[in-house]
């Protein structure tokens, strides 16, 4: 590896916090036991957080965020990892207290790691990243109606959100999964797309952005909440008896305003779904997953592929909710 690399780097003193791109070398590099040339990163909404002024999430300062990322090991004192591995990095606090992807290397722990399938390409990964291991997280636990309470097959399911990476990848697979799927998005621009990922149905987002009943008539067997608040205040009663709601995002409020009525009346779940410390033998499962309900194809309409200098830019955008798809970084770009 060359002497100097370039890194995206915060810091903070006192009230001025600054993002700046700047020549470093392994020596800046903190954390780990596994050195790896990073090919791609991607921007998911707690970066842009943390882009902004570190969210309260970075308790150190100088730091390299970026919290998923591909690559190939080039040096490793971890007995399970080599020079040569290709592998994947999400969750487990990497861009927040640890150093992350927004670097042309990045040092982790092994244990932090995923070997990347062999299906997979390195750039597909990160068209995934944490929104699709997210994605698939919450699919599964909307199907779990079915497979684990054994309960009527999940056929008509809500997906929240769905102009962003979570909800897009959700969409597609759900429809993979045989769901009927209704997207719910504020960007009329993305309806053709949503309905090439297999939704059924659309709904604005501001038709749901207000006060909820305690219950509704049932619509859907189950949901994919990627944004909070009042949106998901109106998902709440509108689900069947014993469906199963996976939250995962606050991007419209981090307040929940509901009743017991749903969870007692229809006796509904709502599953939180975690990614950061998802464990390592869940990930190889959700990565191998992938490459069978992927169409990556399909996905690259949506795929905008940047390099540091334009993610600084960019990043305010999706604080704004003036983004749509997903976003890789490329660090050799």
């Amino acid at each position: 590896m060359s002497d100097n690399f370039k890194a995206l780097v915060l810091n903070q003193e006192g009230d001025n916090f600054t993002r700046e791109i700047k020549s470093v070398n392994k020596e800046f590099l903190k954390h780990g036991d596994v050195l790896v040339k990073v090919e791609y990163s991607g921007l998911n909404y707690k970066d842009a957080l943390i882009l902004k002024n570190g969210a309260r999430l970075v308790k150190e300062f100088p730091h390299i965020p970026g919290i998923d990322f591909s690559g190939t090991v080039v040096e490793s004192q971890n007995e399970n990892y080599k020079k040569g591995d290709e592998i994947i990095s999400t969750g487990w606090r990497v861009g927040e207290i640890y150093f992350g992807g927004y670097s042309q290397y990045a040092k982790v722990k092994g244990e932090f790691l995923v070997k990347k399938p062999k299906d997979l390409t390195s750039r597909q990964a990160m068209i995934l990243g944490t929104a699709g291991i997210t994605a698939l997280q919450c699919a599964f636990a909307v199907k779990a109606r079915e497979e684990l309470l054994l309960q009527k097959k999940v056929v008509d399911v809500i997906v929240t959100g769905a102009s962003g990476g979570v909800g897009s990848i959700s969409v597609m697979i759900l429809t993979k999964l045989n769901c009927n799927v209704t997207a719910v998005t504020g960007k009329k621009e993305n309806n053709d797309y949503l309905k090439s990922l297999g939704a059924k149905s659309l709904i604005n987002t501001a038709d749901l952005d207000k006060e909820a009943r305690p219950l509704d008539k049932g619509l859907y067997d189950g949901a994919v909440d990627t944004v909070g608040g009042n949106i998901l205040s109106n998902v709440l009663p509108h689900i069947r008896d014993k469906g199963i709601v996976a939250a995962c995002g606050n991007a419209n409020h981090i307040k929940l305003n509901t009743t017991v009525m749903p969870f007692i009346i229809r006796g509904i779940k709502l599953w939180g779904i975690n990614s950061v410390d998802t464990s390592k033998k869940r990930r190889d499962f959700l990565w191998e997953e992938a490459g069978k309900l992927i169409d990556f194809d399909l996905l690259e309409k949506s795929i905008k592929e940047i390099n540091l200098e334009e993610l600084i830019e960019l990043y305010p955008k999706m604080l704004q909710g003036k983004t749509s798809g997903r976003y890789i970084i490329n660090l050799n770009k």
